[in-house]
């Protein structure tokens, strides 16, 4: 089935795809897969105005995704404190605080968290040793859950 784009839609498509906020990573591969997803929607073989405003929109929050880390750490913590962070140690905080949020009790998200190697030590204190490691981040069990 042949699809054509209406002329308002073509030039509001071909605005979108120029404009440098546009992040086409896979070169013509997404731009053809944009025009294709577009000619799939399309009912009665012509691509209108609210067709491309849909994928320009889907795109635009795709993008934007790529640009946000998600982790929610943004809440904790201040820009300069998360800039001070290694990605590796912010992937780790990130999961601790889910733990912690997820728990009822500072002593279960220890118990939790440190579940290997609570085992191969003589003291099993699993809430001071979280404790001690929010507090490396100037974070404590009630800034990171309310309780």
């Amino acid at each position: 089935m042949r699809v054509t784009f209406n002329k308002e839609a073509r030039d509001r498509y071909l605005r979108f795809a120029e404009d440098p906020g546009s992040r086409w990573r896979g070169n013509f591969r997404d731009l053809a897969a944009s025009v294709t997803r577009m000619a799939t929607l399309s009912q009665t073989g012509r691509i209108d105005v609210d067709t491309v405003a849909l994928e320009a929109s889907r795109l635009n929050s795709l993008w934007a995704g790529d640009k946000k880390v998600g982790d929610g750490l943004e809440a904790l913590l201040s820009p300069d404190q998360l800039a001070q962070i290694d990605p590796f140690d912010r992937v780790q905080l990130a999961y601790v605080v889910g733990i912690c949020r997820s728990c009822g009790s500072l002593s279960a998200a220890g118990r939790q968290l440190f579940a290997s190697s609570r085992e191969q030590r003589t003291s099993t204190n699993d809430a001071d040793r979280l404790r001690k490691y929010l507090a490396r981040f100037d974070l404590d069990w009630i800034s990171v859950t309310g309780k």
